[in-house]
């Protein structure tokens, strides 16, 4: 499954897979124009990227989710591979 690089879907793909870049839902909202963030990286992560939820608290006291691309750990990759067993 490969992904279109040109959609808002790909062009988030390639900031946080390929470009490494560290993104809240309220900024892939604006800069992509993504409606639903969570459910699009929710699709990306069902094509087998590791796309981790970091939370952590702003200045303002406000809770700010932040996605980010890393290496599964051992334990999901066993997990996945005793789901697909």
């Amino acid at each position: 499954m490969s992904i279109n690089l040109e959609t808002k879907q790909g062009k988030l793909f390639k900031a946080l897979v390929l470009d490494g870049e560290t993104l809240s839902a309220s900024q892939i909202a604006k800069r992509f124009s993504i409606k639903n963030p969570t459910a699009t990286i929710s699709d990306i992560r069902k094509r087998g990227y590791a796309i981790y939820a970091n939370t952590r608290k702003a200045g303002n006291g406000v809770v700010v989710t932040e996605y980010r691309h890393g290496e599964a750990s051992r334990k999901m990759v066993a997990l996945a591979y005793k789901a697909q067993s």
